[in-house]
């Protein structure tokens, strides 16, 4: 009776004889194991499991014996038997889900190391307990759990196996790469393997396709996801429900949206009916491509036929609200998850807190927290960072420091953004002082320290008149690698000018210019909306440039937005009179009645 690999193994018969009825790979393993258990002689006898030759019967065999070492010789060696994955227990076992793994899965597998030898490696083992790898054993070893995230190794693995003699890949080891490589992006490797997989004619599966498809979608290779899906139909696969949705999700994936639309018509006119996930991923599209309005429809008509939108519905139209600036869609599709029940993501609550806190709405956002807190959702540094941020600004700094002391008490530590939150809060209300100390706690415990917190102590130094120490801030900042905006430049410029350094303003704004760095008539190209303070530290700039002229013409392109700065003629004649340009400033004077009519009765009083 054959016996398995393993029960050969684990058996202690008398030295094995050697008979007919043990395979090559029996044979082999034995060898193995023996190799290992060995043990040296003592006084001649051996310790370890001995061979002994064949019985007389087997004499005419080409084998010949040494006694002394019991050793095997042969003059010929056999042919490389293919092996399986499984031990082949066919006359014990009546169920082949008892079937057990095959010893050679682990021995290969350690052999799977990623060194530069791999593969030769694999030859000398293979070459040694003369075995091949069959395309069921090879696939075996692709889907095991051993080789999930190691890619390179599959890749590798896979191509070596492909170089066996007599061998042909099977399809699901093409199938099982693939969703290795595409996994982890390698756009590269799925080409060359699709190639070669085009080429091969494997008759398609259910399962196959339905991976492949997946695949596809998740690299944007649209192309080859529309390949298999012509291959399916011809092979007279159905698509399943999870087919249509892994081609929609693939053609999503790809901004292929109306190829998408186009699916789903399809499937709502056949017999198989889109289902939310179905929705979910069109949904998704649409707020990819910026038509959120579509979404929303979708979304409606998804309810009109009774199919209940999910956890993901609501955050993928609450995350693309948001991005548009419809604060008030986020909260109302907020109050419809509370009132289904559904559970939600701590993301959505960053998203409706955070667009609350944007819109001023300080109070509703901080409802909105508590509520999250009372349902056991715990904040993050962004949800506290945001609503400190909505207080300070709606003058509430009290409730912003409790916040701030309350988010350090929960275990969460500030970072460079909630500081410089707190230091523009305190430098806005004018507490100086508590703004510094934060700063030299930053540099103290080596906390990083952005634009947006040099920036706003340099304009609330400027603006109290402690010029000298916003320049030695403004100097520190490129020592310390951030990067100087407009908004840093115009606060430093605007306190220079205030306390009467003209010459200097005006370097700094000629370097802000030599740098590059965006003005107020860049910003107004971009449709960013300028305020006073910012055409001032630009018209002073001009005006001390000799370009008054240009500082006219910016003023009146901005006229039709209603921005009028009713002391905008008064500071750029007190700027040009401070650098002893009094010919620029009378000139300048001499026009002033006629334009300050001009403007208000054609954007103020119209």
């Amino acid at each position: 009776m054959r016996r398995s690999a393993l029960n050969f193994l684990a058996s202690s018969p008398p030295p094995l004889q050697f008979t007919e009825n043990l395979s090559l790979c029996e044979i082999s393993l034995f060898l193995l194991q023996s190799t290992r258990s060995l043990r040296p002689y003592n006084n001649g006898v051996s310790q370890g499991p001995l061979l002994t030759p064949p019985q007389a019967s087997h004499s005419n065999s080409s084998s010949c014996f040494c006694p002394n070492s019991r050793c095997l010789f042969t003059s010929s060696l056999p042919p490389p038997e293919w092996i399986e994955p499984f031990v082949d227990v066919s006359d014990l076992v009546v169920s082949p889900k008892n079937l057990e793994p095959s010893p050679w899965i682990d021995r290969i597998l350690e052999l799977l190391d990623d060194s530069l030898n791999m593969e030769t490696n694999l030859d000398d083992y293979c070459r040694k307990f003369l075995i091949r790898l069959s395309p069921n054993f090879v696939a075996y070893v692709l889907r095991s759990t051993e080789l999930r995230g190691k890619s390179e190794i599959a890749f590798r693995f896979f191509c070596w196996a492909g170089k066996q003699e007599n061998y042909l890949h099977k399809l699901e080891s093409y199938v099982s790469l693939i969703d290795f490589l595409s996994s982890v992006g390698d756009l590269e490797r799925t080409k060359y393997l699709v190639t070669e997989f085009r080429d091969t004619n494997l008759v398609m599966t259910v399962s196959a396709t339905n991976s492949l498809i997946k695949s596809f979608g998740i690299l944007g290779m649209v192309e080859e996801l529309l390949w298999i899906w012509r291959r399916m139909k011809e092979s007279g696969i159905e698509p399943s429900l999870y087919t249509y949705n892994f081609l929609l999700d693939g053609l999503v994936n790809s901004m292929f949206i109306e190829s998408a639309e186009r699916v789903f018509e399809v499937m709502e006119d056949g017999k198989i009916r889109p289902d939310v996930v179905t929705y979910n991923i069109l949904m998704k599209g649409y707020c990819k491509s910026g038509k959120t309005r579509k979404a929303i429809e979708k979304f409606r008509v998804m309810e009109g036929r009774n199919i209940d939108p999910d956890k993901i519905t609501y955050l993928t139209l609450i995350q693309s609200c948001y991005s548009e600036g419809d604060f008030d869609s986020c909260l109302s599709l907020y109050h419809e998850m509370e009132e289904k029940g559904l559970e939600i993501p701590s993301h959505a609550y960053s998203l409706v807190i955070g667009g609350l806190c944007k819109d001023g709405k300080s109070v509703e956002g901080y409802a909105v927290f508590e509520n999250m807190i009372r349902k056991g959702c715990k904040a993050n540094v962004a949800i506290y960072t945001a609503l400190i941020d909505s207080f300070a600004k709606s003058g509430n700094m009290e409730e912003a420091m409790k916040l701030f002391e309350r988010m350090k008490y929960e275990g969460l530590e500030p970072d460079e953004v909630t500081y410089g939150v707190v230091v523009n809060a305190f430098c806005k209300t004018g507490n100086l002082e508590k703004a510094m100390e934060y700063l030299e706690f930053c540099r103290e415990n080596g906390m990083a320290v952005n634009s947006v917190f040099y920036s706003s102590l340099i304009d609330g130094l400027g603006k109290a008149g402690r010029v000298d120490e916003a320049e030695k801030l403004f100097e520190e900042m490129v020592e310390k690698g951030c990067t100087r905006d407009s908004y840093c430049y115009n606060a430093l410029i605007d306190a220079l000018a205030k306390c009467g350094k003209i010459d200097e303003a005006l370097n700094l704004f000629k370097r802000m210019e030599d740098e590059g760095i965006e003005t107020v008539g860049d910003d107004d190209d971009k449709g960013i909306t300028p305020t006073p303070a910012s055409f001032r530290v630009l018209s002073t700039g001009l005006c001390l440039s000799g370009k008054v002229a240009r500082a006219c013409k910016i003023l009146d392109e901005l006229a039709p937005m209603g921005f009028i700065p009713d002391s905008a003629f008064e500071d750029m004649i007190n700027v040009l009179c401070k650098a002893g340009r009094f010919e620029q400033a009378c000139k300048l004077a001499d026009g002033i009645v006629d334009r300050v009519v001009r403007y208000r009765e054609k954007y103020v009083l119209f």
